[in-house]
């Protein structure tokens, strides 16, 4: 804008002046001056770096709550552009998780219509405008964790986005990205389980239960894991649990009886419940005097409204956390990513993906998920 004034300003003096200007030299000028103005922006850029971005999209769309049935396919929904912040990226896989049917439901509030998804890896594809203060690049590989990822693409926080390591498949890093900062935010922060400390995991084989189970026995955690019929019973086994209950068998279905007789009739530590209404007044019963319950789910319905009250007799602590309150900031949010990435690369923790459906499906992933007839974690390809 500068040298356009400086050309506007100066052009006719110079004609005016002793030294007459020839036409070829007019011409060079205004060939420069037509090299230095700026040339149009289109949608994507402020940046050189933008790849072809058609301009709709397949996506999921939730329009109204209910069941499964509302999630509503569309092959020709805008593509989002990103603003001052945010990357476009081009998904390779998303994630599904518990907390999609919260919002679906609406026991999560949220506005409608509305993009459901928390997490997805794929492909930078554009970079909004303004700072790039974490240094992406078009065409970079990354995991991110917000809000929209039942799409073909998502406009994304950079804050809350990072490179996948070349070790990691996109598919292995969001099985293990939300669900796997979530339990280790949950073993580290919420209740720092030591060594030698009784545990009780519900919903053990689940999406984030089959990471759990291995960082508490990590952790060298005596745990008790419950889940439901003989091949999630096996699955839990297989990754160290001490003592796994079949809440579907007879011995399951006094579950904090079991809990009882394996600790001598003392209680757990600590019990990491996902699963809410069902197991809630059983997981009041099977913690110990001055033990932790750490509810971060709501499976089978929310929790009752507690009177403080029952918490005094054995003065039990309650914690409701949520990941997000954990890696609020930037450095918060690489550390435990940092942390994750590690272990997979090394491998000590492994995921297990029990099915990837096509977008078209998402509809079906969710009420496999809410039949409880899934193990590990479920992935969406749009």
């Amino acid at each position: 804008m500068y040298l356009n004034r400086f050309f506007a300003t100066h052009f006719t003096s110079l004609r005016t002046t002793a030294t007459r200007i020839t036409s070829p030299s007019i011409a060079r000028l205004s060939a420069i001056r037509a090299h230095l103005s700026p040339s149009p922006i289109s949608p994507f850029s402020n940046q050189t770096r933008a790849m072809s971005v058609p301009s709709t999209m397949k996506a999921v769309i939730v329009e109204k709550l209910g069941g499964p049935e509302v999630l509503e396919f569309k092959s020709d929904h805008p593509v989002p552009t990103p603003q001052e912040g945010q990357l476009l990226v081009k998904n390779n896989i998303s994630g599904i998780n518990y907390i999609d049917t919260y919002f679906r439901t609406g026991l999560y509030p949220s506005a409608k219509p509305e993009i459901l998804g928390r997490e997805g890896a794929g492909t930078v594809v554009a970079l909004g405008p303004g700072p790039n203060p974490y240094g992406f690049k078009v065409g970079d590989r990354v995991a991110w964790m917000t809000t929209g990822g039942y799409a073909e693409y998502t406009a994304v926080p950079a804050a809350k986005t990072v490179k996948i390591p070349d070790e990691i498949t996109d598919e292995d890093a969001i099985a293990g990205f939300l669900s796997g900062l979530t339990v280790i935010t949950l073993a580290k922060e919420t209740y720092a389980v030591q060594k030698g400390d009784w545990v009780l995991l519900h919903a053990a084989a689940g999406g984030a239960g089959f990471l759990m189970t291995q960082v508490l026995k990590s952790l060298g955690a005596k745990l008790i894991g419950t889940a439901g019929g003989p091949e999630k019973v096996a699955l839990v086994k297989s990754l160290g649990a001490d003592v796994v209950i079949d809440y579907r068998s007879e011995e399951g279905k006094d579950w904090v009886k079991k809990v009882k007789e394996v600790t001598d009739g003392r209680g757990v530590d600590v019990v990491y419940d996902s699963v809410g209404k069902d197991t809630w007044e059983g997981s009041l019963e099977a913690v110990k005097r001055k033990g932790t319950i750490v509810w971060f789910g709501n499976a089978s319905g929310p929790v009752p409204p507690l009177p403080l009250q029952k918490l005094s007799p054995k003065c039990v602590k309650v914690a409701r956390p949520q990941l997000f309150g954990y890696i609020e900031t930037r450095e918060e949010f690489e550390f435990y990513v940092n942390e994750l990435f590690g272990l997979l690369k090394s491998g000590q923790l492994k995921v297990k993906i029990h099915k990837v459906y096509p977008l078209e499906q998402a509809a079906q992933a969710h009420t496999d998920l809410e039949g409880r007839k899934t193990t590990g974690k479920l992935l969406l390809k749009p």
